[in-house]
């Protein structure tokens, strides 16, 4: 990718109207640095490709980390992460604990984001 040129103004000139009636229609501050940790969430590589996993198939843990290489107790801390921002959800049968996607909103950020990077 290469660097993209920000184009500015050559005059100033505030437009406020239109200043007023976007500030009305923002979030409201806590709203947003939620917003903001959310999609921070997603800046983990690794937190990524088991969020594409849990895209194709529900797994526990002990799959989760064969399949990528990694410990258990490394996928552990990254689905500990994941489930308190509600972007997966763990079901036990048995002595197992399996892990899935929290809902479609996930899956669609996901599908929607690989599309935006593969134009």
């Amino acid at each position: 990718m290469g660097k993209a040129e920000v184009e500015c103004c050559d005059v100033t000139c505030v437009h406020d109207d239109m200043i007023q009636k976007v500030k009305g229609l923002l979030p409201e501050e806590g709203l947003l640095h939620e917003l903001a940790d959310f999609y921070k969430v997603f800046g983990d590589a690794t937190r990524v490709k088991i969020l594409c996993v849990l895209l194709q198939s529900e797994m526990c843990v002990c799959d989760l980390a064969e399949l990528l290489g990694m410990t258990q107790s490394a996928i552990s801390h990254q689905l500990r992460v994941l489930k308190q921002m509600k972007l997966v959800k763990n079901r036990r049968e048995g002595k197992t604990v399996y892990y899935s996607l929290a809902d479609g909103h996930i899956q669609n950020i996901i599908s929607q984001g690989m599309e935006h990077i593969q134009e």
